[in-house]
């Protein structure tokens, strides 16, 4: 699918260079009306071609768009994101058929006379009411959902501290305090790799682990630090992302709607996937099994693109059960 995506952008790039250099040689030549009705007709077929190739990308490239949001909070990204699409993919389709039509209908011809508008106050209060109005209310919704994503005052959600570094990550989870110790880069020592301050009461029961556990159905209260550069924290299949900056904690919170199980068994991430294993099987490396995972969507270096950590959503039981095994940072660093 990828190659053919370069191969129209091959093609379309030859054409556009033949064209000007058409162009370029024609400079001298006067059209007459049999050549307006040829280019009228060329840009109906173009017009059908085009909408043939957006139907086309529409339908075929849908295989490596997102499944479903995996995150409650995420459903209003999801809903955002295509309410947008939808008002674009309209406009687009009506604004293109305008665009060719009228280049077909009011082509060059001796026997027509132009008719000429200074202006119209209808049409510009048309084009500028309807637009402001749909952003208006398009920002609305996004700053809506910025504020449900940021609303962490839960003391009942799960607060895991996740600590960027180059070129990796370690996470940290609150104990039975549910309140994270006091972190800083100064504290790194030996296996203390994180620089957390066991000075801090609120540090001896936190839990350093390498791969995220979630439970689902509970709200989840992320604190992100960065070691040495701007790293940024990315979930895709939640919909959640946030800058790690170093100096500062940053912060998000999403609750979690299906296990990892239940995600590998949606119809959709089993397409996916099977797709994803017929390119592996074809170069002979090993079978995908899906993961949600967190990434860095930030170019940080020449590691960058291995920077990931697998995370593991469960029912609250198995959750509970995986947590209670977990060391306290008292009795590994002493």
């Amino acid at each position: 699918m990828l190659a053919l995506f370069y191969i129209f952008i091959g093609v379309a790039v030859g054409v556009s260079v033949w064209q000007i250099t058409r162009i370029l040689d024609f400079r001298g030549v006067i059209a007459n009306d049999e050549d307006n009705a040829k280019q009228g007709k060329n840009a109906l077929y173009f017009m059908v071609f085009l909408y043939a190739m957006m139907i086309y990308c529409l339908i075929a490239m849908n295989v490596i768009m997102l499944p479903e949001s995996a995150s409650i909070e995420g459903e209003h990204d999801d809903r955002l994101f295509n309410i947008t699409f939808w008002l674009i993919g309209i406009v687009q389709f009506i604004m293109q058929f305008l665009i060719f039509f009228f280049t077909f209908k009011y082509r060059g011809n001796k026997n027509n006379k132009a008719k000429f508008y200074a202006d119209s106050h209808k049409l510009e209060m048309i084009w500028t009411i309807i637009p402001a109005v749909v952003l208006v209310v398009l920002i609305g919704y996004g700053l809506w959902q910025w504020n449900n994503v940021m609303d962490i005052d839960d003391d009942e959600a799960v607060v895991i501290e996740v600590y960027a570094y180059q070129w990796g990550w370690h996470a940290r989870y609150a104990g039975d305090d549910n309140t994270l110790g006091t972190g800083n880069v100064n504290y790194i020592k030996g296996i203390n790799t994180i620089g957390v301050d066991m000075s801090d009461l609120n540090s001896q029961d936190d839990k350093q682990v390498t791969e995220l556990y979630l439970p689902k159905g509970k709200k989840v209260h992320f604190k992100f630090r960065s070691q040495d550069v701007l790293h940024s924290a990315y979930m895709p299949h939640f919909r959640a992302q946030m800058n790690c900056v170093p100096g500062m904690v940053t912060e998000f919170g999403f609750t979690p709607k299906y296990t990892t199980e239940e995600m590998r068994m949606q119809s959709e991430v089993r397409e996916k996937v099977k797709g994803i294993n017929k390119i592996r099987t074809a170069k002979g490396e090993d079978l995908y099994e899906f993961d949600y995972l967190l990434l860095c969507n930030k170019i940080c270096g020449t590691s960058h693109y291995s920077m990931q950590m697998k995370i593991t959503v469960v029912e609250q039981e198995e959750y509970d059960a995986w947590i209670s095994e977990q060391p306290t940072l008292a009795t590994v660093i002493k």
